[in-house]
């Protein structure tokens, strides 16, 4: 008998892609084949690709949703509408069950084309408020997904779950031993990672770069800085460590450290909530984003997993006086987070989305 296939989709950022890698072994091991279907060029082909080799990767042409002028603005609804025709095209040779998507631009014309095509379109919101990719294609979805039980009075009631967190199994695999392997920190101190996106963050890494100097003396620092943000001047400086990103190596370096600083994005700051690491959250603005990381931030600082520190005010001098706090903090952050509600796993979400998915 033919396995039957649920298609994943999702792009434009490592949070749009974390969860379907998280999903791609529970969804094969229920006895289903996966392909995917991404952008040509944008960061989930290369995490696909690169942790599943053998997944059929599919790229379509995607525009950019921007919420700005942009020259773009009026040639990318040409590109979606191409996306559109090559989604469609790929569902009609594939024949799935269901297709499951995360967000991202990328996955508006692939729900587009499964509604179009009989096919059940299941939709995951992580965040607080949806994404404009989310709002354009929830029309389109048979089923939506929420984390948060506060986003359930900005989407359809009568097709919405509010679900909680979602954390991969590996993640909680971790080991402090093989975290110490890679890191290479040799002093005894606390471990602190400091990440700001698969992109980096500019303000993250200025604040603590501004401040090395009196933060190794405190903490071991995981630096994950960004593609391209290295700075080979500090790559000797004792009680520090600079990584672009990574992406094996995560679940073990968590594991090894006992406080984080990073940005809001909900994937993230579950995963951490997770392993009960204290965190201190520096949200995209609203100049740079629509703010839904200020909105997840206000909620885990209400709740007591966190300290946030807004961007606006993150120079060096207010970055060193948040650590100071985060630091004498940790006990009753932890306490709270201790008291909160456990996460799923992606065999359970996997469940859930095969639940909807059509018998063909």
């Amino acid at each position: 008998m033919t396995k039957q296939t649920i298609i994943l989709t999702g792009g434009g950022t490592a949070g749009h892609v974390s969860l379907n890698q998280a999903l791609i072994p529970e969804i094969i091991g229920m006895g289903y084949d996966v392909e995917y279907i991404g952008s040509k060029e944008g960061i989930e082909k290369e995490l696909i690709t690169g942790s599943y080799p053998d997944i059929k990767y599919h790229a379509i042409s995607s525009g950019k949703l921007r919420r700005y002028f942009s020259v773009k603005n009026f040639t990318d609804p040409f590109r979606v509408t191409a996306g559109l025709a090559q989604a469609m095209n790929i569902i009609r040779k594939t024949k799935p069950a269901a297709i499951f998507s995360k967000g991202g631009f990328v996955s508006v014309p692939v729900a587009m084309a499964g509604k179009m095509m009989g096919i059940p379109v299941i939709i995951h919101e992580s965040d607080v408020t949806p994404g404009l990719a989310n709002k354009i294609a929830m029309p389109f979805a048979d089923h939506i997904f929420a984390v948060f039980k506060e986003t359930m009075q900005y989407v359809p009631k009568e097709k919405s779950t509010c679900t909680g967190s979602v954390i991969r199994s590996e993640l909680m695999e971790g080991s402090v031993v093989k975290g110490r392997e890679i890191a290479q920190l040799d002093k005894e101190l606390p471990v602190l990672m400091v990440m700001g996106g698969s992109q980096g963050s500019e303000v993250i890494n200025t604040a603590i770069r501004s401040n090395l100097q009196e933060l190794t003396r405190t903490f071991n620092i995981i630096h994950l800085c960004g593609k391209g943000n290295i700075d080979p001047a500090l790559q000797e400086v004792d009680g520090y460590r600079q990584f672009e990103y990574v992406t094996h190596e995560l679940p073990d370096l968590l594991h090894m450290t006992d406080f984080v600083v990073s940005r809001a994005g909900s994937n993230s700051i579950f995963e951490f909530l997770a392993l009960k690491k204290p965190m201190l959250l520096i949200p995209l603005s609203r100049q740079k984003s629509r703010g839904d990381q200020i909105l997840n931030a206000e909620l885990f600082r209400n709740n007591g997993f966190a300290l946030v520190l807004e961007e606006e005010e993150a120079n060096p001098e207010n970055f060193l006086k948040a650590l100071e706090q985060l630091k004498a903090d940790e006990e009753l952050l932890i306490e709270k987070m201790n008291d909160a509600e456990p996460p799923k796993t992606a065999y359970e979400m996997a469940k859930l989305v095969i639940a909807h998915a059509k018998n063909r």
